[in-house]
């Protein structure tokens, strides 16, 4: 367990350096049990970071950003397949896993001069199988539904990477996810937003268009402090050696926060379907505190309380659901009519709060005809899309109907 190790931690693309801030925060937990988690350097799609396979089990319980946490076998210059097969063949696998497990390989590369990743991938597969032949007489079976081990390859123009996924499951699935609409959002990509956004426990946060509930779920159980990682199970479980009494202990030092007294947490949405949806998600996600849910259009809503605070959704339009690039007239109209109302709204009701809207859509801020403050890329799988920030100041309506005037006067 005290052996440091060097890991890899994928990510969301524009989510690297709020994921870096979180393993900081991990690190400080971690290192009152002994951990010796270090945060190296952020690439694009992830976090390099060192520590021990405590560190690795911290990651796992607690991360809500990364998407797994991955373990460095090798690290080394390649030419061709061949050597790809030898780096394979060379690390011990043994000590980790038996042949009564069952593996799956996947395989990223950028730049790689080799023609197929397809025969690379047989060609790790190969060397893994050999390597526990050559011992055991035996080899590992090939499972690329609910594999036991996943190991996965990077190729770069001239280095060749191994890893060994500690995670299993890709960690955004949290467990509690029972129903989802047509297009919703990963959970790590809710958490890495609401941690860009500001957000913190405590604060007023609505999600108007809250859809199946992702973004209100991942804050609820923040406000509760349940860890993401604490109802599901971890490709580490079965590793050898693996100490299960170091993981209880783990778990067992989770402290769940007091239930808060008063809603901070608001949903609503235009579809009944999905507010029931949304209500069984956070029933599943162990949520024991009122969040508020209403059927509503998102254009009638009102701020939900007096304090200021922060509305976050991710608005059901263009990329995100139905037809891609051939939309029709109407449907762009509805859009506009829609954006237009949301924005009359949004001044005339929601004076002091930061609205942050998530969408694939850039015309977003012309359709709401507000200037965004700030505005931030990230990538939805392989979807480009912006994080637009909306300081909604008192008195903002009076400013809007002045300009006009001006313009008259010249």
């Amino acid at each position: 367990m005290s052996t440091i190790h060097s890991f890899f931690c994928p990510c969301p693309r524009g989510m690297e350096a709020a994921l870096a801030e979180e393993f900081n925060e991990i690190a400080q937990l971690s290192a009152v049990d002994g951990g010796k988690l270090k945060v190296h350097n952020q690439v694009p799609g992830g976090v390099h970071c060192s520590g021990t396979l405590h560190d690795a089990m911290f990651m796992n319980l607690h991360s809500r950003i990364a998407s797994r946490i991955l373990m460095r076998m090798s690290h080394s210059g390649y030419v061709n397949e061949n050597d790809i097969y030898d780096r394979a063949l060379e690390q011990p696998w043994e000590e980790w896993f038996g042949v009564d497990h069952t593996i799956r390989i996947d395989i990223t590369a950028i730049k790689s001069p080799l023609r197929s990743l397809e025969f690379t991938t047989l060609k790790i597969k190969d060397g893994i199988c050999d390597r526990f032949r050559d011992i055991y007489n035996e080899r590992p079976s090939v499972d690329t539904r609910t594999p036991d081990m996943r190991i996965v390859g990077f190729l770069d123009a001239n280095n060749f990477t191994l890893y060994l996924d500690t995670s299993g499951e890709a960690l955004f699935k949290r467990g509690w996810r029972m129903e989802t609409g047509d297009a919703p959002l990963r959970e790590n990509l809710a958490a890495g937003l609401l941690r860009v956004a500001g957000w913190k426990p405590g604060i007023p946060l609505f999600d108007p268009m809250c859809g199946s509930g992702t973004i209100l779920a991942e804050a609820a159980q923040m406000v509760a402090g349940i860890p993401p990682g604490l109802h599901r199970e971890f490709a580490f479980e079965k590793f050898h050696d693996f100490d299960h009494d170091a993981w209880q202990a783990i778990k067992g030092n989770v402290k769940l926060n007091p239930l808060p007294t008063e809603p901070t947490i608001f949903g609503s949405d235009i579809s009944g379907d999905m507010v029931t949806m949304a209500r069984n998600n956070l029933n599943k996600a162990g949520i024991r505190f009122d969040v508020p849910l209403k059927q509503i259009e998102a254009q009638e809503v009102k701020a939900p309380t007096a304090t200021p605070g922060i509305l976050l959704t991710n608005p059901p339009y263009g990329e995100r659901i139905g037809v891609r690039g051939d939309k029709t007239l109407a449907e762009d109209e509805l859009a506009k009519e829609f954006f237009e109302d949301f924005s009359k709204t949004l001044k005339q009701r929601f004076a002091g709060w930061s609205v942050f809207l998530f969408t694939a859509d850039l015309t977003v801020p012309k359709m709401l005809r507000l200037k965004e403050s700030r505005k931030t890329p990230f990538f939805n799988g392989s979807l480009e899309c912006r994080l637009f920030r909306f300081d909604m100041v008192a008195g903002f309506n009076r400013r809007e109907q002045a300009k006009p005037k001006e313009v008259d006067g010249n």
